[in-house]
C-alpha cells in the first residue's frame, strides 16, 4: 500500500527497533510507496512512519531491493558527496564511503535470512543514507 511521507524530525531521529519477520507489510508498503514517487531511489521505514530498522533501494539493474537490519562493517575511500532526502527540505553535505561491506538481513520464503554482500558506488551511498534513517541519524 502507498503511504504518506513522515517529515516528523522527532519520529525520524528516534533510532529504529530491529525488523522481524512480522514486517514483511512493511517491506510491500515501502516497496509500493517507492515506485510511486519521482526521481526517488532508496526509502526507509521510518519515512513512512514505522520505526523498524527496514529500507527500500533500486539497485543499478533496476531492481527493488528490501534490506533490514543494516550495519556498515567497514567502509573504503571515504569522501564528502551532497545528498538530498525525501524527508528533508535542502541538500547536505555528508561523508560517504565509496566501498562498503555490509551486514544485513532480507526476506526469503517467509523468513528473514542473514546476508553480508559489499557495494560501491552509487549503491553504497544510498545505503549509507538509509542506514543512517534506521539508526535514527538525519542528514
Amino acid at each position: 500500500m502507498i503511504k504518506e511521507l513522515v517529515t516528523d524530525e522527532a519520529l525520524l531521529s528516534t533510532p529504529c527497533e530491529p525488523a522481524t519477520v512480522e514486517d514483511i507489510a512493511v517491506a510491500t508498503d515501502l516497496t509500493d510507496t517507492l515506485a510511486s514517487l519521482k526521481n526517488a531511489g532508496c526509502l526507509a521505514a521510518n519515512q513512512i512512519g514505522v520505526t523498524r530498522a527496514l529500507f527500500a533501494f533500486e539497485d543499478e539493474s533496476g531492481t527493488v531491493r528490501v534490506m533490514a537490519n543494516p550495519k556498515v562493517l567497514f567502509g573504503l575511500g571515504a569522501d564528502k558527496v551532497e545528498e538530498s532526502c525525501l524527508t528533508h527540505e535542502g541538500i547536505s553535505r555528508v561523508t560517504r564511503y565509496i566501498k562498503i561491506k555490509l551486514s544485513y538481513d532480507e526476506f526469503v520464503d517467509g523468513e528473514l535470512r542473514h546476508r553480508k554482500g559489499e557495494f560501491v558506488g552509487w549503491e553504497a551511498q544510498m545505503i549509507q543514507h538509509m542506514a543512517d534513517h534506521c539508526a535514527g541519524k538525519l542528514v
